[in-house]
């Protein structure tokens, strides 16, 4: 069963929202919960504590798990996090997305309707617009060639918003979801939009005539090796500085600056890397800049190498 799970800024839950939800487990949210293992969950942000009252990710429950300090609470340990290109209105078009609220016949009710249900379960049918609309950009046929999808012929045609929602329609999303390509595509575009195009370590900002930008969306963390495809696990990077990132010939250290093994960096390239004292290029939104976590994990195997 598909589930809404809230999720607010400084809620003082230990959420951590990419790998885990912390929850009490009175019942009606542990059935939630349990009902949700191996299917999927949208979270959403109320207004409260700052949040964008939207929808504005989706994930997968892997297990529930008891909270081991935390007495009458618990974790949802989640898989396959994807967010969204843009935060999904909590209404859209005039009326909301969930069923149980259309239903409620006083809109200034909505809100007292919610009360108790911070996880609470959502119709297949309403989860698959709710993504559909959090994934339009990247879905979207003339967005196709700059994020890599022009021509890819498993990737599954866009997404229908003017039918009726059907169960193929439905199928048709949950496998979007595990789309390498479209999940690629989504990262790519997030990251270099970040990043305004620019190679983090060149500072070179190239378009193409077709309006692809030639820099590359590197994780920093590898997928393989169970990094996210979330904007603080990666980097924009040409195609040689990508190819020198992956194989932890270059690094980061902690305050973003460049670490190179030049023993093991072919001569002609050290060119590139002549400020590497410098910060790299990072994003404005400082929120956005890429994760300790990540660049440790990264640093760890360049010192392995």
């Amino acid at each position: 069963m598909k589930a809404v799970f809230d999720t607010k800024p400084n809620s003082g839950y230990d959420d951590e929202i990419i790998r885990r939800y912390h929850f009490p487990t009175q019942s009606n949210y542990m059935a939630v919960a349990r009902d949700a293992v191996g299917d999927w969950i949208v979270y959403r942000e109320p207004q409260r504590n700052g949040g964008r009252r939207a929808y504005i990710a989706v994930a997968r429950v892997a297990r529930i798990e008891p909270d081991p300090v935390r007495p009458n609470h618990a974790y949802a340990i989640m898989a396959d996090y994807l967010p969204f290109d843009r935060p999904v209105p909590f209404a859209g078009a005039g009326t909301y997305w969930e069923a149980p609220l259309r239903a409620v016949e006083n809109a200034s009710r909505v809100g007292a309707s919610l009360q108790g249900k911070a996880m609470r379960a959502l119709d297949d049918f309403d989860f698959s617009a709710i993504v559909a609309a959090g994934l339009s950009e990247t879905l979207a046929p003339e967005n196709a060639i700059r994020l890599g999808l022009a021509g890819v012929g498993d990737v599954p045609a866009v997404f229908d918003y003017d039918a009726v929602p059907g169960i193929d329609q439905v199928r048709r999303v949950e496998a979007m979801l595990v789309n390498r390509k479209i999940r690629d595509a989504n990262f790519r575009r997030q990251v270099c939009e970040a990043y305004d195009d620019r190679c983090a370590v060149t500072g070179l900002r190239i378009i193409n005539g077709g309006g692809r930008s030639e820099v590359q969306a590197a994780h920093i963390w590898g997928v393989g090796q169970g990094g996210p495809d979330v904007v603080q696990n990666g980097l924009a990077l040409s195609g040689t500085v990508h190819w020198l990132f992956d194989r932890h010939l270059i690094s980061l250290t902690d305050d973003y600056r460049l670490l190179v093994s030049h023993n093991k960096v072919p001569a002609e390239l050290r060119v590139l890397f002549e400020r590497q004292m410098d910060r790299v290029h990072l994003p404005a939104d400082q929120r956005l800049w890429p994760h300790r976590a990540y660049v440790e994990k990264h640093r760890e195997r360049f010192m392995a190498a």
